[in-house]
C-alpha cells in the first residue's frame, strides 16, 4: 500500500463538486466518456494528514449540534469529521471504483483506547478495505485512525454499500424487537443542516427537499452520524475512558421527526419510531 502524505485538509467543495458531475450520466455527450463497468478494485492507498488541530470554536459548534456538554474531551465521533476530507478525497478520486454518490452508510463502528483532549494534536490517516458481497449489492470499508505522539488512539470503521447485483443469497432478517423508550426526542428539520455546517457532509439528501427526494425520500433524512451522536451523548456521563460503540443505520430518520431512544447500560442502545417500533439505529458497547 502506498501512502500519500498530505500539506492540509483538501477543501471539501470541490471534491463535492466532483462527486456531483461523476454521478450525472454522461452517455453520448462527449466522445470518449461514455460510462464502463467500474473495475472492482479499491486503491491501495492511504491518505496522511499530521498535526490536525482542533478549533474549540468548531468543536463547541459541534457539541450543541449533537448534544454533548461542552467540554475539552473529543467526543468519539468528533475525529470522524476530522477525517472527512481525507475520506472524500480518497472516495472522489480516479481509481475509485464507485461514485460517492449513491453510497449507503450502513455501519459504523468506532474505538476509543482514551479520552482525548481538544489540545493534542492528532495525525488521520484514511484508506478503503476488504470489499466483499452483500445480498443487496457489494460493500466496503473505509478506515480511518488517529494517533498521538505515534500511539494510534482512536479508529473509526465506516461500512458503505454500493446497492447493484450480488452472488451472496439474500439472508433471513429476524424482525428487531424495539426496547421500551427511555426518552422521544423531536429531531427538528435543521438539523440537517446543521449538522452539514459541523460535519461537512453536505450530501444533498441531507439538506434539500429536492435533493432528498432525487434519492427517494419525502424530505430530508438525518445523518447517520449525527443519530450516532445523538446517542451517546444522552450517555455522556456514564461512558467509560477506553470503548467500542458499533452502530448498524436502519431506517432512516425524516426531517422534521420523532424518535424514541432506549438504552440498556453499557450494553446496547437503539431509536426507533415510536409509533411503528422500526428501528433507525441499533448500538452496541464492549
Amino acid at each position: 500500500m502506498s501512502i500519500v502524505e498530505l500539506d492540509g485538509p483538501p477543501e471539501l467543495g470541490p471534491l463535492y463538486r466532483r462527486a456531483a458531475i461523476r454521478a450525472l450520466p454522461r452517455i453520448g455527450l462527449v466522445p470518449g466518456t461514455e460510462r464502463r463497468p467500474p473495475i472492482e478494485v479499491l486503491p491501495d492507498v492511504e491518505l496522511v494528514l499530521r498535526g490536525v488541530e482542533v478549533s474549540r470554536s468548531w468543536l463547541a459548534d459541534y457539541d450543541r449540534v449533537c448534544g454533548f456538554r461542552l467540554t475539552d474531551t473529543l467526543p468519539v465521533t468528533f475525529p470522524h469529521v476530522l477525517a472527512t476530507p481525507l475520506a472524500m478525497r480518497l472516495m472522489t478520486g480516479p481509481d475509485f471504483p464507485y461514485p460517492v454518490v449513491g453510497l449507503v452508510h450502513i455501519a459504523n463502528r468506532i474505538t476509543v483506547t482514551r479520552p482525548l483532549d481538544a489540545a493534542e494534536k492528532l495525525d488521520l490517516s484514511v484508506r478503503a478495505v476488504d470489499l466483499r458481497p452483500h445480498e443487496r449489492g457489494r460493500q466496503f470499508d473505509i478506515v480511518a485512525t488517529a494517533s498521538i505522539d505515534g500511539e494510534e488512539v482512536w479508529r473509526d470503521v465506516s461500512t458503505y454499500l454500493r446497492r447493484g447485483k450480488s452472488g451472496e443469497a439474500s439472508k433471513t432478517q429476524e424482525k428487531d424487537v424495539p426496547p421500551p423508550p427511555s426518552a422521544t426526542w423531536k429531531v427538528p428539520a435543521r438539523v440537517g443542516v446543521d449538522y452539514a455546517r459541523v460535519s461537512g457532509d453536505r450530501n444533498p439528501i441531507h439538506t434539500s427537499r429536492l435533493g432528498a427526494r432525487l434519492f427517494g425520500f419525502p424530505r430530508p433524512i438525518a445523518h447517520g452520524m449525527w443519530s450516532k451522536a445523538r446517542c451517546l451523548a444522552a450517555l455522556d456521563g456514564r461512558l467509560p475512558d477506553a470503548y467500542t460503540v458499533e452502530v448498524a443505520f436502519k431506517k432512516p430518520i425524516l426531517l422534521p421527526g420523532t424518535v424514541a431512544f432506549a438504552a440498556t447500560p453499557g450494553e446496547t442502545f437503539a431509536l426507533h419510531d415510536p409509533k411503528s417500533g422500526a428501528p433507525h439505529l441499533i448500538g452496541t458497547m464492549s
